[in-house]
């Protein structure tokens, strides 16, 4: 079984920066993607960037291309969202996942295995 904890949510002016973390547990994440996702009220879970194994690629949403970088640590085993010029419309729940798929992206939400429990963002105007 995987396991995955997000940290590093919280309240932030527009304009301000945050960095969210994820810590998987449980098994080898060799070759697994990883991916951010958010939900905002009333909506419905959205891709917000996307990260395949060894890093070499990175995928982003419109929305937050330029603004987020997605990044994953040396052992693999985390992955970071930094998200700098935020937005009250950024303002949601956010959500990491894995889904093993070799050294590659995946930006659908519905092929991911995996998901933590979501860490809260929100943004003030």
């Amino acid at each position: 079984q995987v396991q995955l904890v997000e940290s590093g949510g919280g309240l932030v002016q527009a304009g301000g920066s945050l960095r969210l973390s994820c810590a998987a547990s449980g098994r080898t994440f060799s070759t697994y993607a990883m991916g951010w996702f958010r939900q905002a009220p009333g909506k419905e879970r959205g891709f917000v960037a996307t990260i395949n194994w060894s890093g070499s690629i990175r995928y982003y949403a419109d929305s937050v291309k330029g603004r987020f970088t997605i990044s994953r640590g040396n052992a693999k085993n985390t992955v970071y969202l930094q998200m700098n010029s935020l937005k009250p419309e950024d303002t949601a729940i956010y959500y990491c996942a894995a889904v093993r798929m070799g050294d590659k992206i995946e930006t659908t939400y519905a092929k991911y295995d995996y998901w933590g429990q979501g860490t809260q963002v929100t943004v003030s105007s």
